[in-house]
């Protein structure tokens, strides 16, 4: 604005151009018609920008930069929430550990638990710069806690890692109906057998066991009746060997393949791979040694 020229106002325009601008100007502003002041341009700007209403009754105040004033007043990214502000809202936005809920106050205050006192004005609750109040824990089983406030039940996890994560998140929010049925599932897996295996008698059973299986299916087929060869020294360690594998990752993957004993084959060892009801592979771990004598052994 400063470096504003005014010489391109012609001076057969310039004496209306005054006369219009002496009804908002002091006369002091400007000395001719045709020797204008830098002032007064920037005073002709001035009124083009606030030419509204009130702006032209009062007198010129000066400027500030937009961009100071802005970054001057600019708001913290977190601020303290109070009750009047959660209160006063229906519904609620959390944030809890990234993961992003609405609710009601009317629900997360149903049960006298941790939520209730945050939620009730008894403790302070912080909101970032989007007005999502702020919970610093995992926000993985949150949906099951606010189902649970909700309707008084839930459907528990299958797995027993997704309970006992469950009961840690129940036990930091205080839900003690929702701790009291996760210590119930818990006791009742551990009742239960770890490891099912089944063992399979006949080619029927062996058919419908894998095609109605919807996860990974290993079978172990052994054998030690079959007499059709002789034995080496060290067969019987092998074939110990092969069992005791069997039974490690049958202990350690239970939860997620199927582990099938086959006693009824032909072979002596032999593992079966099993997807999506169709086998995929098949390793055999028998080799036939021809002696001296030229008998045949495994």
């Amino acid at each position: 604005w400063r470096d504003l020229n005014c010489s391109h106002i012609g001076r057969q325009h310039s004496s209306s151009y005054v006369r219009k601008l002496a009804l908002t100007a002091s006369p002091a502003a400007f000395t001719t018609a045709g020797n204008i002041k830098p002032t007064v341009c920037r005073v002709v700007i001035y009124l083009q920008r606030d030419m509204s209403g009130e702006s032209c009754l009062h007198p010129l105040r000066p400027r500030t930069d937009p961009v100071l004033s802005i970054s001057s007043t600019e708001c913290p990214k977190i601020k303290t929430c109070s009750q009047r502000d959660v209160a006063g809202s229906k519904y609620v936005r959390l944030n809890v550990g990234g993961a992003l809920y609405y609710s009601t106050v009317q629900v997360l205050t149903r049960q006298d638990t941790l939520l209730k006192s945050m939620f009730s004005g008894k403790m302070e609750v912080f909101t970032d710069k989007e007005g999502w109040i702020l919970i610093d824990r995992c926000g993985k089983h949150f949906g099951s806690i606010l189902s649970y406030l909700r309707d008084g039940s839930v459907t528990l996890p299958k797995s027993r890692q997704g309970v006992m994560e469950l009961f840690t998140e129940a036990k930091y929010y205080e839900i003690q109906g929702l701790v009291d049925l996760c210590q119930h599932a818990l006791q009742v897996n551990m009742q239960k057998a770890l490891c099912v295996i089944p063992v399979i008698t006949s080619h029927k059973e062996e058919e419908k066991l894998i095609q109605g299986c919807t996860r990974p299916a290993v079978k172990l087929l052994y054998n030690r009746g079959n007499n059709k060869y002789s034995y080496t020294s060290n067969s019987d360690d092998n074939l110990l060997k092969n069992i005791e594998l069997f039974e490690k990752l049958s202990l350690s993957y239970n939860g997620r393949v199927l582990f099938i004993k086959d006693i009824i084959g032909d072979e002596i060892c032999c593992w079966s791979f099993y997807g999506q009801g169709r086998k995929l592979a098949e390793v055999c771990c028998t080799s036939i040694v021809y002696a001296t004598e030229k008998k045949q052994t495994k």
